[in-house]
């Protein structure tokens, strides 16, 4: 039977369906419901080995035509580039391995939630079992502290609360009934005769049997969820892998075109095959995949100290193209905190940080709440119901003692709360008289007051009043309050019984909320600024939910707001054509968040995912960015998710994204400069092979730009500071590929540029009649022409716009390029010759045109 079910049956039935009786279960039915069921505990995924993870990394398009020219190069004797290919391509591939074995721990973090020991009646006896021991049928029994281990129906429970936090994302304890609920599609909150594994008791004790064990829990769907959810590629390497098959494409083209040409211009067979490898190996930016890396571990870096930490490396840039954010409320968007935030006392609705402890009715009222009241906090912890802990602070903050207050006013008697009366009552010796304090919803309590105290003094309660009362519930309802009401009246004797719960003294009403955190407001209005919608799903009720979200700016109306349950009547097609229209999603569970999230990509978008609970897991995966919360998450929740907040700040999210759209502007800035002077090489290569020339480079030449000259820039423009106005543009839409039209033809002008002045300075060596000078010409133009084109590539604005001195990395990558190409031309290393101070000024002369005319044109189209 489904256990959804469970709790539309008796107790009686349950125990008939498990064939449990009052002594519990024998041993012998134990050791057969283990053959049958197996043990409590999660099911683990099968996962593939490190080798299988580091042979994963060169299933890349680009990657696999650098190894071809590695082997190539090797067989042809080019040692030397075939080395270093092969350094950097594995260097990648440990550096993946690393990061994929460190990102599953999921379902670790699982199966350490389960309780280590359970207590379960067997043969009559209460004993203690490990928790992987218990069976379905087995008698559970639960007091304050235990976490639950398996899933259950309720047997007895005595004032039991449970909290359901990390299963439902509410914080407020889970009052725990045995009565059977007669109700359709209920949702795990509301599931009040059931308890669930992964939770934990907060106050009272019950039994409950047990009705699924295992990977059939609650939480177990959760780990089958986790399992199964696709970790999507991020922007980044998808833009990447489509970039690569193109671009090495196109190497291949040109290549094959300059191959052929040589053979037809009568060059040898070898010659010309070993030289269109060479340019092919030039051509192809085989340290990009480490550019990136390192300016992503540096982008990573200056995240955490911003308190966001990147789990996935690559996960960094795609923060930059969030388009929407669905995040949790407690603990996310609130404190996870229960706070009195109002009270209504003297017909007067006051915040609760205004009390006055000189005003009688003010301290009576929070007396009151400390005494009628069953939590209790040490200096180490608080311990009780929230909504109790957070009249105990209240007290507090108005330096009430709680034990000397209880002390003085001693408990004589006591009714504990009950979820079908929705009262407490308790009673206490005061001055040799007993008076008794009765707190509970209100609707329930004025039924039963008929004074009311004031100011005045005592008096009989009017219409007028009770209607005052009731607007004043209205008003902190409205606003998703948690209102207790309190009374009382004098008692002849501590003995409690129903009848006097009548002829009371109304005094108050207290409200109370999981309050916002100061910074969660701003954070939502510079989300939108920069448009991502934040979307708001919580397990909270629909009405607190509402009211928060419109207080922080999330939503405007209730047509933006939907259900769990409605979500349930939705085909995956008809939640798409809406999902773009509710901004908050109430009473969800862990299938829901994973439709939400999945619906909002179907539609094109790049979807962030904040949560804390167990039951954030699966979607927190399934986003394209799971964010954890750092102080209160759970490490399933961390786990499962590609960046975690150490302060659990929201704002710290939108930092981020600004952070990560700068990287991606940083990293395609450095994809720009290593292209470009690829280009540059390219077509100087062409010029020559068209018209017949020598050859403008050697081999050794082009691997010295590649991997010496090139790298350094291109590493220092990807660490390039942080530009403000990112957060003023939209999110980059995901599908536009890195080599766009736009993005092609500035390539294309640049490279002209450099293979220009690259061409001229080849041609002017051919005039000397020196077939050497002219290569080495050419090598050191282009190198040269390249190491100034970094500056052009710090940013599309002038250069003097920017700050000429605001990335001092650039400038020390410069100079070493420059520092390495003169001792080459000093010391004649690598193949090059002898040249006069005339020509290399000329040289110099020439590298410096192309940055000119870029940031001429620049100035110019600043001024437009």
């Amino acid at each position: 039977m489904n256990i959804t079910a469970y709790y539309q049956k008796s107790v009686q039935e349950v125990m008939k369906e498990f064939d449990v009786t009052q002594q519990g279960l024998s041993d012998y039915e134990v050791r057969q419901r283990h053959k049958e069921n197996g043990f409590n505990e999660l099911e683990e995924g099968k996962r593939k080995n490190a080798i299988q993870v580091f042979l994963e990394q060169f299933n890349d398009f680009l990657v696999i035509i650098l190894i071809v020219a590695a082997a190539i190069s090797a067989f042809l004797g080019e040692l030397e580039s075939s080395i270093v290919i092969v350094i950097v391509i594995v260097l990648n591939a440990v550096l993946g391995t690393v990061q994929h074995i460190k990102a599953e721990k999921s379902l670790d973090s699982l199966k350490e939630m389960a309780a280590p020991i359970a207590k379960v009646l067997r043969n009559g006896e209460v004993i203690k079992i490990p928790s992987r021991e218990v069976v379905v049928g087995d008698v559970l029994y639960l007091e304050v502290g235990d976490y639950i281990c398996a899933d259950g129906r309720m047997m007895e429970s005595y004032r039991l609360q449970v909290n359901e936090s990390s299963l439902t994302g509410e914080s407020e304890a889970i009052d725990k009934i045995e009565a059977l609920i007669d109700k359709e599609e209920l949702a795990i909150g509301d599931k009040r005769n059931m308890v669930f594994s992964g939770s934990f008791v907060t106050n009272g004790r019950g039994r409950a049997i047990v009705t699924s064990i295992g990977m059939a829990t609650e939480i177990g769907k959760i780990a089958n969820l986790l399992q199964n959810a696709k970790e999507k590629k991020t922007p980044l390497q998808m833009n990447l892998d489509h970039f690569g098959k193109r671009l090495a494409i196109g190497i291949i083209i040109i290549c094959l075109i300059i191959f052929g040409l040589d053979i037809l211009r009568g060059r040898e067979l070898v010659d010309s095959f070993m030289f269109a490898v060479s340019l092919a190996v030039a051509a192809i930016p085989e340290a990009l995949s480490s550019i990136v890396t390192i300016v992503l571990a540096f982008g990573t870096q200056k995240m955490a100290k911003e308190n966001a930490i990147i789990r996935k490396l690559r996960a960094a840039e795609s923060l930059g193209s969030i388009s929407v954010i669905c995040t949790d409320k407690t603990g996310t968007l609130t404190q996870n905190k229960m706070t009195v935030q109002h009270m209504y006392v003297n017909e007067q609705t006051l915040k609760a940080d205004r009390a006055n402890i000189n005003n009688a009715l003010h301290k009576n009222l929070m007396s009151m709440a400390l005494l009628c009241n069953d939590s209790i906090s040490t200096e180490e912890k608080e311990i009780g119901d929230p909504t109790e802990i957070a009249l105990l602070n209240w007290s507090k903050l108005y330096n009430f003692d709680e034990g000397n207050v209880r002390q003085q006013y001693f408990r004589v008697g006591e009714m504990p709360f009950d979820s079908n009366r929705k009262l407490m009552i308790t009673i206490h010796r005061i001055n040799n008289r007993y008076m008794m304090i009765t707190k509970g919803a209100v609707d329930e309590l004025l039924s039963r007051i008929v004074r009311m105290e004031t100011s005045t003094g005592i008096s009989p309660i009017n219409i007028g009043q009770i209607e005052r009362i009731k607007q004043a519930n209205h008003h902190f309802s409205s606003q998703g309050l948690r209102i207790l009401a309190f009374a009382y009246k004098e008692v002849d004797s501590p003995i409690v019984n129903m009848e006097m719960e009548q002829d009371l003294t109304f005094i108050g009403l207290v409200a109370m909320m999981d309050p916002l955190r100061p910074e969660t407001k701003q954070a939502v209005e510079d989300c939108i600024a920069a448009g991502i919608k934040p979307v708001m799903i919580t397990g909270d009720h629909k009405t607190t939910a509402t009211a928060i979200a419109k207080e922080i700016g999330i939503v405007e109306g209730p047509q933006e707001v939907m259900e769990g349950k409605e979500i349930e009547k939705l085909s995956d097609i008809e939640l798409q054509d809406i999902v773009e229209n509710v901004s908050v999603y109430a009473r969800v569970s862990p299938e829901h968040k994973i439709r939400i999230v999945e619906a909002w990509q179907e539609k094109g978008h790049v979807v962030a995912m904040t949560g804390d609970g167990v039951n954030d897991g699966p979607a927190l995966k399934q986003a394209d960015i799971g964010v954890a919360m750092g102080i209160t998450g759970t490490e399933v929740a961390k786990d499962a998710s590609a960046m975690i907040l150490t302060d659990d700040n929201f704002s710290t999210i939108v930092k981020a994204v600004s952070n990560g759209r700068s990287i991606y502007t940083n990293i395609t800035n450095s994809i720009m400069f290593l292209l470009s002077g690829n280009t540059g090489a390219i077509l100087v290569v062409l010029y020559a092979t068209i018209l017949a020339l020598p050859a403008p480079f050697l081999p050794v030449h082009l691997l010295f730009i590649n991997l010496l000259t090139d790298s350094l820039p291109a590493i220092a423009i990807g660490l390039e500071p942080h530009n403000k106005k990112v957060m003023k543009e939209k999110p980059r839409d995901i599908k536009e590929p890195l080599l766009n039209k736009k993005f092609a033809i500035q390539v294309g002008l640049e490279g002209f540029l450099i293979a220009a002045v690259t061409i001229i300075a080849f041609q002017i060596g051919l005039a000397t009649g020196d077939t050497m000078v002219a290569t080495t010409m050419a090598f050191a133009t282009l190198c040269l022409s390249r190491l100034f084109h970094g500056f052009n590539c710090r940013s599309k604005e002038s250069i003097f716009k920017i700050g000429l001195f605001s990335n001092i990395t650039v400038w020390i990558a410069f100079l070493i390029g420059v520092i390495l190409l003169n001792l080459v031309l000093i010391f004649e290393l690598f193949d090059v010759a002898a040249i006069s101070r005339s020509q290399l000024a000329m040289i110099y002369g020439l590298a410096f045109v192309p940055f000119i005319v870029i940031q001429i044109d620049r100035f110019f189209l600043a001024k437009k």
